[in-house]
């Protein structure tokens, strides 16, 4: 099994768009919680105004996840934002850090201040991933509804290049 990383090209947009969409439906991680058509998705991943980079990591040349990089502007002037998916049938193991390593190299080159990854107190997985990069909580954002009305927490965590 071999896996790479490389910019998100517009071949990968249907296979990575299912990819979330799986994880969207498979719920209690991602705070989206309504699938992706073809068309905000792309805005999302490759060429929407908040996109800064989005990396694909590949399996045998094939897209079994992506990591986006996004300007928000409740973060402060330098901040970017991530957002990590990878296939979950099977788990691809090393994948997130793969993708990363990539993000991280093109974060340091273009002077990125830091990188929030605010992620659902539920999600232990993330949670775990995001703190073994060396992300450190920063904030908490208590008693988030979902569309359900049900408050989850969500923790917003920092890694500086």
């Amino acid at each position: 099994m071999s896996l790479a990383a490389r910019p998100l090209i517009e071949a990968d947009l249907e296979p990575l768009r299912a990819i979330l969409n799986a994880i969207i439906a498979a719920g209690g991680t991602t705070a989206y919680e309504d699938p992706f058509p073809p068309e905000a998705f792309r805005a999302y991943a490759l060429d929407g105004p908040a996109v800064a980079i989005t990396h694909t990591v590949l399996q045998d040349d094939r897209p079994i996840g992506f990591q986006t990089l996004a300007r928000d502007p409740r973060l402060p002037e330098g901040w970017l934002s991530i957002a990590s998916f990878t296939r979950r049938t099977p788990p691809v193991p090393g994948a997130g850090r793969t993708l990363f390593a990539a993000t991280a190299a093109w974060a340091r080159a273009r002077g990125v201040a830091a990188i929030d990854a605010t992620i659902r107190a539920d999600n232990a997985g993330g949670l775990a991933f995001y703190r073994s990069l060396g992300f450190t909580e920063y904030r908490r954002h208590p008693a988030v509804p979902l569309k359900d009305g049900t408050p989850v927490d969500r923790i917003a965590t920092l890694w500086r290049p």
